[in-house]
C-alpha cells in the first residue's frame, strides 16, 4: 500500500504542475453537457430521458483527453524503466497512476454530475443513481484507459488510437 500511494502522490505533485491538463477534462466535460440541451430544446420530457446517457457519453469521452500522458512522462524520463527494475511489483506503482488519474480525470466527473443534471431536470434520485453510477465506472474507465495507454506508449500519434481502442 506504501508503493501505491508514493506512486498516487508523485503523480498528483506531477499534474498539479500542469493543471491544463484537469481544466482540459473538465471544460470538455462542461461544454458537451451543456451544448445537448440547446440543440435539442427545451421539452423537459426529452432532456430528462436523454441525460444520463448524455452525461454518460460525456464522462466516458473526457478522461480519454489526459489518457496519452499517463504513461508519457514516466517512459520519457525512464521512471518507467526503473519501476519495472525495481524489487517491488509493478503492479502496485501502476495502480498509484491510476488512481492519480481518476482522482484528476474522474472523481471530479461525479462531483459535477449532479449540478450537470439539473440542466437536464432530472429528478434528486436520478441525479443520486447517475453520480453513484459514475461513481462505480469511472475507475474501470481509467483502467481501461490505462491499458490502452500503454499499449500505445511508444507510438506516434498514439492519442487518436487510446481512444479507439478504449471505446
Amino acid at each position: 500500500m506504501a508503493l501505491i500511494g508514493a506512486a498516487l502522490l508523485r503523480d498528483l505533485r506531477l499534474v498539479a504542475r500542469r493543471k491544463t491538463e484537469v481544466l482540459a477534462v473538465l471544460v470538455f466535460f462542461l461544454v458537451v453537457t451543456s451544448l445537448f440541451p440547446l440543440a435539442v430544446g427545451p421539452e423537459s420530457a426529452t432532456l430528462s430521458r436523454i441525460g444520463p446517457g448524455v452525461i454518460w457519453v460525456a464522462a466516458l469521452l473526457s478522461p480519454l483527453l489526459g489518457l496519452g500522458r499517463l504513461f508519457s512522462a514516466a517512459y520519457a524520463d525512464g521512471t518507467l524503466e526503473q519501476m519495472s527494475l525495481a524489487p517491488s511489483p509493478l503492479i502496485t506503482m501502476i495502480l498509484g497512476k491510476i488512481t492519480a488519474h481518476w482522482i484528476v480525470c474522474g472523481l471530479p466527473l461525479v462531483v459535477l454530475s449532479p449540478l450537470v443534471g439539473l440542466q437536464y431536470g432530472l429528478p434528486d434520485k436520478a441525479l443520486a443513481v447517475m453520480a453513484l453510477t459514475l461513481l462505480m465506472g469511472t475507475p474501470i474507465l481509467s483502467a481501461l484507459g490505462a491499458i490502452g495507454a500503454a499499449l500505445t506508449l511508444g507510438v506516434r500519434g498514439g492519442g487518436a488510437l487510446i481512444g479507439l481502442m478504449v471505446l
